[in-house]
């Protein structure tokens, strides 16, 4: 299908959401990949991994980039070569990308209970607000993983640990967004966050400022 949602954040920002529906074939045809993504893709072993990183090069389109435009650093972050700042992600029938002038980082989870028994794994501060009992426990989990994979997207750091450098601070469902925090050796960097719910599936994305 096309474009499944595109919000604009800010008058710098924007995030592009694609439903994966398409089979691999039409999902390649229309696209010029470089011989290294090309490579990339048919070595992929799984068909929605091999469509997951496709989709991502339409959303791309959508944002008026090739795959050409499109680089990694040592690290594994995505850059533009115009300068802007990227972020990718995709989670099973689901992509996203977000562009801005400013860092950002998006993630995209399926929402799903076998969160919470690797809870203790991500989080540490977040327990003094988080209900175990209450009936959006696995949602907020899954933002709060969803913001800590953003950060660590954004951020790029080898060394960064969810549980012990990431804060999420409390926030509710009739909020669209809340604060988070880096304290990554002896530095502290605040960031905002927002999220979204769709299809059984969270999307996360944090902003420098």
């Amino acid at each position: 299908m096309p474009l499944y949602k595109s919000i604009s954040v800010n008058t710098q920002t924007i995030v592009k959401i694609w439903k994966i529906e398409e089979s691999y074939d039409d999902l390649i045809a229309p696209l010029d990949l470089k011989q290294k993504s090309l490579e990339r893709v048919l070595n992929m072993k799984s068909k929605l991994h091999q469509r997951g990183f496709l989709s991502v090069r339409h959303l791309l389109r959508e944002f008026g980039y090739t795959d050409q435009d499109l680089f990694y650093d040592n690290n594994g972050k995505p850059h533009l070569k115009d300068g802007k700042q990227i972020s990718i992600t995709h989670s099973f029938t689901f992509s996203g990308v977000i562009v801005s002038v400013n860092e950002v980082g998006i993630d995209i989870e399926k929402q799903r209970d076998k969160i919470a028994v690797i809870s203790k794994k991500f989080i540490d501060y977040e327990f003094n607000y988080l209900e175990p009992e209450s009936e959006d426990y696995v949602r907020k989990l899954t933002v709060i993983w969803g913001v800590k994979e953003s950060l660590y997207k954004l951020f790029a750091t080898p060394g960064m640990l969810f549980r012990e450098h990431f804060l999420v601070i409390p926030f509710t469902f009739k909020e669209t967004g809340t604060v988070c925090w880096i304290d990554y050796r002896n530095r502290k960097h605040r960031y905002n966050c927002h999220f979204l719910e769709f299809e059984g599936f969270t999307c996360a994305y944090v902003l420098g400022e």
